[in-house]
């Protein structure tokens, strides 16, 4: 694994730089080497004081379109923006939206209010992406679909092109996008900012433990119909090749806030 502590300049950066996004694409899988245009469509839209809230949806493939949500304050101009990464919920985007779950991670209804633009997409077998005929969190019709791309990967994709969708955006700065995510949601959060230099802040809570410090992940991977990253747990009793300092690292310098629980059972 590659240490950290052997940077000793700026020079040294590059070098390490590339080993660390190497092994994090080996670990998420081949993404598509061809960027869609997104062509958003609006769905409908509803008014509130303040602001308004789109139900949209945009092209991350030549054929699938990710549905959003996406909130623009009133008289946005030159606004900040945030992708509001959801928890793995059956809700999806619902719930950063403060339509349904957990209030506190209503991210992009508490933003807007703030004068941020803000987006929602659904991730991957949660709220309007949930297959046909399948139950929520079931991913094998993404394996079949993208055979060589891992959950996280996918996810990461999804959310990289929700970023072209508000730097393209009338009234949004494009070099003011954040991104904010609880629990599987931070975890995106992480990994988006670390592949999307667009990004230039980022706020993650519950997000992770570091592979090195948990037994669970081979069990993981061999039992769960959505295991973000099915070798990352194959390997982890190995010497595999980053952890999460690595993710982090590649995030630089962007501002990142990290935030957790001590006595957490899960992180």
């Amino acid at each position: 694994m590659t240490e950290l502590s052997s940077v000793k300049s700026l020079s040294d950066w590059p070098k390490v730089r590339k080993d660390i996004q190497t092994a994090l694409m080996a670990a998420l899988g081949s993404m598509p080497k061809e960027v869609p245009e997104p062509q958003t469509k609006t769905v409908d839209e509803d008014s509130y004081p303040g602001y308004t809230r789109q139900r949209v949806s945009y092209f991350v493939s030549d054929w699938e379109r990710v549905p959003a949500w996406l909130f623009v304050p009133d008289e946005a101009e030159e606004a900040p923006a945030i992708i509001c990464c959801h928890d793995k919920v059956v809700q999806g985007k619902d719930e950063s939206a403060g339509i349904e779950g957990e209030p506190l991670l209503a991210f992009a209804q508490h933003f807007v209010e703030r004068g941020f633009v803000t987006m929602a997409p659904d991730c991957v077998a949660m709220g309007d992406r949930i297959s046909r005929g399948r139950e929520p969190f079931d991913t094998r019709a993404l394996a079949k679909d993208y055979p060589k791309m891992t959950v996280c990967g996918k996810m990461a994709w999804d959310y990289m092109r929700a970023v072209d969708v508000l730097s393209d955006m009338k009234g949004v700065d494009p070099s003011r996008i954040g991104i904010i995510g609880h629990g599987m949601g931070g975890q995106n959060a992480l990994v988006v900012s670390a592949l999307d230099e667009r990004i230039q802040a980022c706020v993650a809570s519950a997000a992770f433990t570091r592979f090195a410090d948990r037994s669970d992940l081979a069990a993981i991977a061999d039992t769960c119909l959505f295991t973000l990253a099915p070798e990352t747990g194959k390997k982890a009793s190995d010497a595999f090749a980053f952890d999460w300092e690595h993710i982090l690292a590649l995030g630089a310098p962007s501002p990142t806030l990290l935030a957790g629980a001590a006595d957490s059972s899960v992180f």
